[in-house]
């Protein structure tokens, strides 16, 4: 097993060249949200403009649009005519990566508006980062779990994971893990304290950041953003989600030092991922 810290990670940072612009760094686009729960696709598309890409679109609804807009105005939106993930957006080709799943919601019509992006996505061989309501919905159709692009991400926690895989001891669950990670060519991260990453090659990860104060509602949608943001920007799925969860959890650390692990909210983690990237350079 290896660990995910400095070191390692130093060595994968990519440079910003001084003759360049927002189209050679990446395009995310974030499918989150619906009516009842805009805030996860705030926080996620928050953490992707923090995340060195170019260009970040977030496709939700009208609510979770206007709501973007109102604290991150330099995000680009898509609205769905319904009051959930209804339809994909047009020209996903301008995309590098997609992120999707916090607060998306479960109703008929994002099943089948998911299942039809996940075509599209494999057909235009464009990675994805798949967290939340989005594992919910693989983990009651299975037969979608091969229509997932090549290179993508999984970021499930316990229980999310645990509906995916089973495994009965706690020394079968790596194997479990390993075995949907060859089936389906994703780079899995079993999130919790030092989150643990799996690849389809059969190697294994610990994050070395990370601390309770982050156990509050929102962290991972700020953490999907930010993968997806990286995976948008060129980086490897492994190298995405290696970099992306220690940066969080480095973050959630300068504020768990300055705050307390009590006094402070997912908003003021995206505030603070700047410290996670300023610790490797």
């Amino acid at each position: 097993m290896k660990t995910i810290d400095p070191e390692f990670l130093r060595p994968r940072l990519k440079s910003r060249a001084d003759v360049s612009h927002k189209g050679d760094y990446g395009h995310l686009l974030i499918v989150a949200g619906c009516q009842a729960m805009p805030g996860a696709a705030v926080l996620a598309t928050g953490s992707a403009l923090k995340s060195g890409c170019g260009l970040v679109t977030l496709h939700s609804t009208a609510y979770a649009v206007q709501a973007a807009v109102a604290n991150f105005p330099s995000a680009m939106l898509s609205e769905d005519p319904d009051i959930c993930f209804s339809r994909i957006p047009e020209g996903l080709l301008r995309f590098d990566a997609i992120a999707i799943g916090p607060g998306l919601g479960r109703a008929a019509q994002t099943e089948a508006a998911f299942a039809e992006l996940l075509e599209k996505a494999l057909e235009d061989n464009i990675p994805m980062v798949l967290d939340a309501d989005a594992l919910s919905i693989l983990s009651v159709h299975p037969e979608l779990l091969a229509k997932i692009p090549a290179g993508s991400v999984m970021t499930p926690h316990e229980g999310e994971l645990k509906r995916l895989v089973s495994w009965e001891n706690p020394e079968d669950k790596d194997e479990a893990v390993f075995a949907l990670c060859r089936k389906t060519g994703c780079v899995l991260l079993s999130k919790g304290f030092h989150s643990e990453i799996y690849t389809p090659e059969g190697e294994k990860y610990t994050n070395t950041t990370g601390n309770p104060g982050m156990a509050k509602g929102g962290s991972g949608d700020v953490l999907t953003g930010l993968t997806g943001g990286l995976l948008a920007r060129g980086y490897s799925a492994l190298e995405a989600v290696a970099l992306g969860t220690w940066i969080h959890g480095a973050a959630g650390d300068a504020l768990t030092e300055s705050c307390t692990a009590e006094a402070y909210s997912t908003r003021d983690l995206i505030d603070a991922l700047h410290l996670g990237f300023k610790a490797l350079v």
